[in-house]
């Protein structure tokens, strides 16, 4: 099967035996993906030409025992026709030499296509990616953005297994592998902008917020969560609800470093420290402000 022109395509060959001294790797039996590489994903297939049904590119990210973290992405450079398929591994492999640069410890963890179409071109692609995380497996994360009639939007995750006695490049098994959402602290205002947006009833899209905002939405959040871990702990000692042991643990390891915290006057040394910081900001700004009018006045 012929795979485009051989200036930017990689003809792709199956892989060669595995050498029987070195351990079989982890299959992987669970992905999570952060919202970066998710909306790198949807930011690709947008930007997509008319004649292109879907787009593929790079998944980084780290391997924890069977568990595979995919932290980012980036596009590769596709065609495909009835006839063959091309695909610019030179971009691919380019792009990510400047990412590793960037971001050492994240490594080719497999690949991403959108739609729900998995043909003999998705085979050979995989088989590519499998060599380059080579000893590891491959993976392969399908976006549907829900723009295809009968199908509902979502992410699935794959690993792929050969199927005959002589396995060809084309011929897999693609598995289902369960998938999810993660997000850190740091994006949580992020996600919370996007979902917010998305319920809103009307069509205006929502503008990011300022520092302050987002400090007030984060205080009022902790303010409820003390309510509900108060009335808890009021119900428990009331009698009206069975205490849970591990619950009880967790919330005196928290609260007493939170003490701990503040018994040693690290909150007030935070606070002298940012008014020191505001103190001199504004000291900055008034001397900018009295140079520039000094200087307008002596002008000639």
């Amino acid at each position: 099967m012929p795979l485009g022109p051989p200036s930017s395509a990689i003809h792709i060959h199956s892989q060669g035996a595995s050498d029987p001294s070195q351990p079989a790797p982890r299959t992987p039996t669970s992905i999570t993906i952060h919202p970066v590489a998710l909306l790198s994903i949807l930011d690709h297939y947008l930007r997509r030409t008319d004649s292109q049904e879907r787009v593929i590119g790079t998944l980084l990210g780290v391997r924890n025992d069977n568990e595979i973290e995919v932290r980012s992405s980036f596009a590769v450079l596709h065609s495909e026709t009835d006839e063959q398929v091309a695909v610019d591994m030179e971009y691919h492999r380019t792009m990510y030499e400047l990412h590793h640069k960037v971001s050492p410890k994240e490594v080719i963890v497999g690949w991403y296509s959108t739609g729900s179409n998995l043909n003999t071109y998705s085979a050979l692609i995989q088989n590519f990616y499998s060599q380059e995380t080579a000893p590891h497996p491959a993976i392969l994360v399908s976006v549907n953005a829900g723009v295809e009639e009968g199908k509902e939007a979502g992410v699935t995750a794959y690993t792929s297994s050969p199927v005959g006695v002589y396995p060809k490049p084309e011929n897999c098994v693609f598995i289902p592998l369960p998938v999810e959402l993660r997000f850190h602290d740091a994006e949580r205002s992020g996600v919370d902008l996007l979902t917010g947006t998305a319920s809103s009833p009307s069509s205006t899209s929502s503008q990011p917020v300022a520092d302050v905002e987002i400090i007030e939405r984060s205080l009022h959040s902790v303010d409820n969560m003390l309510d509900r871990v108060l009335a808890y702990v009021q119900g428990v000692l009331a009698g009206g609800k069975e205490g849970d042991a591990a619950i009880g643990r967790y919330l005196m390891d928290t609260l007493g470093a939170a003490t701990e915290d503040l018994e040693k006057g690290g909150f007030n040394s935070s606070l002298q420290d940012t008014l020191t910081i505001s103190y001199l900001a504004n000291l900055v700004r008034s001397q900018a402000e009295v140079s520039a009018r000094l200087a307008l006045a002596t002008a000639p």
